[in-house]
């Protein structure tokens, strides 16, 4: 537990902190790679978990890479270009990524980390407001939450496809503290990447908190952070 007095805003990074990272985005991965060497027919995989920084062998996605921290519009561009410097022509590989491009299934593949509504209960109880500041789309994190059952216990969601800069610009924490009446200084940044931390940074956030859960290691994620917990449930257990 730490000592949260004094402090009146929650803004949470969503995969790999509140949700399984590789549960829903390896599986993404892994099976869009798999559409792409059936449309081309040509071994794609390799190039591809390469350059998203997956490790396949090991299903987990590395720390800081690209799959990572990469919205859903620029992973788009990311792969096409890919593509293309497998030998693609730039009018087929923008073909073949349109048609294999799919998002995650956010009732399937959405596995939470912590009981988040009882933590979410539990920080509303303590008088924090709670947001939600991801890297994904607005409509998957939307279906997402609403799925897990806690979409009724969020103040705010800035996500990706908002017009928002992305982490590690502060203007995430920034929207959000505008929307709850919060100053900076008085709002925590929870998150599993080294991008959050430096957001959280930058934005002149009063704590920032790293968590081991998603796709960085606590050696990773110290020199970032005020604290690195294992969970979030490190919050208030």
């Amino acid at each position: 537990m730490i000592d949260l007095s004094g402090y009146k805003l929650i803004i949470f990074d969503k995969d790999g902190t509140l949700i399984d990272f590789d549960a829903m985005w390896g599986g993404w991965v892994e099976a869009l790679a798999a559409r792409l060497e059936t449309i081309t027919g040509r071994s794609i995989a390799p190039a591809l978990f390469a350059g998203l920084d997956y490790d396949a062998a090991a299903h987990h996605t590395l720390a800081g890479g690209r799959l990572a921290v990469t919205p859903m519009a620029r992973l788009f561009e990311l792969t096409t270009r890919l593509l293309i410097e497998q030998g693609l022509a730039p009018a087929e590989a923008a073909a073949a990524v349109k048609t294999a491009w799919f998002q995650p299934d956010p009732v399937a593949t959405a596995r939470p980390l912590a009981d988040l509504c009882a933590l979410f209960t539990d920080l509303r109880a303590r008088g924090l407001k709670i947001a939600i500041a991801t890297s994904d789309d607005r409509a998957p994190t939307l279906a997402t939450l609403a799925n897990l059952g806690i979409a009724d216990l969020i103040d705010v969601l800035i996500a990706a496809d908002d017009g928002v800069s992305l982490k590690p610009a502060p203007d995430m924490v920034w929207a959000a503290c505008r929307a709850t009446g919060v100053k900076p200084g008085q709002a925590i940044v929870v998150g599993d990447a080294v991008p959050e931390m430096e957001m959280a940074r930058a934005a002149g956030a009063g704590l920032a908190v790293g968590v081991t859960s998603g796709v960085s290691s606590a050696e990773i994620l110290a020199p970032y952070t005020d604290m690195v917990l294992t969970s979030v449930d490190g919050l208030i257990l």
